[in-house]
């Protein structure tokens, strides 16, 4: 795989209000420009989730244009071609899928979902930070791959190993 241009990764989840949210702010902060990040959801909550919006700017990441949105803003012919679609949560890894233009790579890496966590405040941003670190350590390991050097068998093997990782004590 020849990388000449940034990867456009879209992460896919139910809602768009936690999960994949998180990981299109992490992959534009750690991608530094060699990547360009996207979330959206099958059925988007249309509002992201304030702890969200709260841990993230706690921790220095840009959250300014983060929203809720459909996945059919993504399969349209005018969108961003993507290389990379993500599904963050179980749901999502299960309903159909638009066709995506440019047949992207897929994988899944379920997450469980913080915005479901009830109980106090404490117990809930502890649930966002959880999912925060479990996917700034897969974005770490996706984009650390020597994308350049793996053919496309090769790169599917190590995209489905990243959404193993709970198999691995994560």
């Amino acid at each position: 795989m020849i990388v000449e241009r940034p990867l456009n990764v879209l992460f896919l989840c139910t809602g768009n209000s936690a999960r994949s949210i998180l990981a299109e702010a992490i992959l534009n902060h750690s991608g530094k420009g060699r990547f360009n990040a996207f979330s959206a959801g099958s059925h988007p909550s249309g509002t992201v989730n304030p702890l969200v919006l709260e841990l993230l700017k706690q921790q220095g990441f840009a959250t300014e244009g983060l929203r809720s949105k459909a996945w059919s803003e993504f399969a349209t012919p005018d969108s961003p071609k993507l290389d990379f679609v993500f599904t963050v949560c179980d749901n999502a890894a299960g309903e159909v899928c638009p066709v995506w233009p440019g047949q992207p790579m897929t994988a899944h890496w379920g997450i469980e979902d913080p915005a479901a966590v009830t109980g106090d405040d404490t117990a809930r941003r502890q649930a966002v930070s959880r999912a925060l670190h479990m996917l700034n350590r897969r974005i770490a390991l996706f984009t650390n791959l020597p994308f350049a050097k793996l053919d496309r068998l090769s790169l599917q093997n190590k995209l489905d190993t990243i959404g193993d990782l709970r198999k691995q004590g994560e």
